[in-house]
C-alpha cells in the first residue's frame, strides 16, 4: 500500500479520535448537563437562610419576614421564588451519550389545601425563557420545535384530589401521586406522576417528574444532522409555595 495512503488512513483516524475524544470531554467534563432535581433541590426551596453576595460562603441572613406556622397549611399558596421548571431529553451528539437540559425560573402556580388533601394546583411557564448551555439549542427549541411564537405558555392542572391523611411534620417528605392535565404546544394530555413534598418554615417545597412522548404533544422528534435525540422526555420541576 502506498505509504502517502497509509498516513492519510492514520491521520483521519487520528483526527476521528481527536474529534471524539475533544466531544467526550466537553459534554461529560467541561460542559457536564445539570444534574436532576432531586431531594436535596427539595430541601433547598423551604430553606428561608441565603447566602450574602460578597460575604464568606458561611456568612447568611434570615429571611426577615416572619413565616406562618406549619401546623396547620389549609388555604392558598403561591408559587415564590426558587420555583424552577425545565426540561431534560436525551441526546447523541458525535457518538456520545448526553442530555439536553433546559430551565426557567419564570414560574407561576398556585397551591390549594383543604383539610388534608391539595385540592387545586397549577403551575405554567413562558416557555421561551426556558434556556440550556446552548443558544443553538435554544433557538431551535423555542422557534420549531415548541413554536412559542404560536404556543407561548406550558402549564400543569391537577385534576384529581390528593388526599394525604395526614400532613408531614415540619422537614419530613411524604410521596403522593398527582393526577392532572399537561398542556404544551397547544395540546393537552392526561398525565399521572409522583411527587414529594415538603413544608417547612413557611415553604411548601414541590418536586416532580412528568415523562413525555413528542408525538403526543404534536412535537417532531428535535434531531438534526449534529444531535440526535430519542422521541421522549422529561419535565422536571422543584416549586416553592407560600401562603397567598
Amino acid at each position: 500500500m502506498n505509504k502517502w495512503l497509509i498516513r492519510g488512513v492514520v491521520l483521519a483516524l487520528v483526527g476521528v479520535g481527536l474529534v471524539y475524544g475533544g466531544i467526550l470531554l466537553w459534554t461529560k467534563v467541561i460542559n457536564k448537563p445539570e444534574d436532576r432535581f432531586d431531594s436535596d433541590d427539595l430541601a433547598a426551596v423551604v430553606d428561608v437562610t441565603t447566602t450574602v453576595a460578597g460575604d464568606s460562603p458561611d456568612t447568611t441572613i434570615v429571611d426577615a419576614t416572619p413565616a406562618p406556622t406549619d401546623d396547620d397549611p389549609t388555604g392558598s399558596w403561591t408559587a415564590t421564588s426558587g420555583s424552577e421548571v425545565g426540561y431534560r431529553v436525551k441526546e447523541v451528539l458525535g457518538g456520545v451519550d448526553t442530555e439536553g437540559v433546559g430551565r426557567t425560573t419564570d414560574v407561576t402556580g398556585t397551591l390549594t389545601i383543604e383539610g388534608t388533601a391539595i385540592t387545586e394546583t397549577t403551575f405554567s411557564v413562558e416557555v421561551a425563557t426556558i434556556t440550556s448551555d446552548s443558544t443553538r439549542r435554544d433557538s431551535q427549541f423555542a422557534g420549531p420545535i415548541m413554536e412559542t411564537a404560536i404556543h407561548p405558555t406550558a402549564s400543569f392542572r391537577l385534576t384529581q384530589p390528593i388526599e394525604l391523611g395526614s400532613f408531614p411534620a415540619p422537614g419530613a417528605t411524604i410521596t403522593a401521586i398527582a393526577v392532572g392535565e399537561l398542556t404544551m404546544h397547544g395540546v393537552t394530555r392526561d398525565v399521572s406522576f409522583e411527587v414529594s413534598a415538603r413544608i417547612e418554615n413557611g415553604v411548601i417545597g414541590v418536586l416532580g417528574g412528568i415523562g413525555i412522548l413528542f408525538a403526543d404533544y404534536d412535537i417532531d422528534n428535535p434531531s438534526n444532522p449534529f444531535v440526535t435525540t430519542g422521541d421522549d422526555g422529561l419535565i422536571e420541576f422543584v416549586l416553592a409555595f407560600r401562603r397567598a
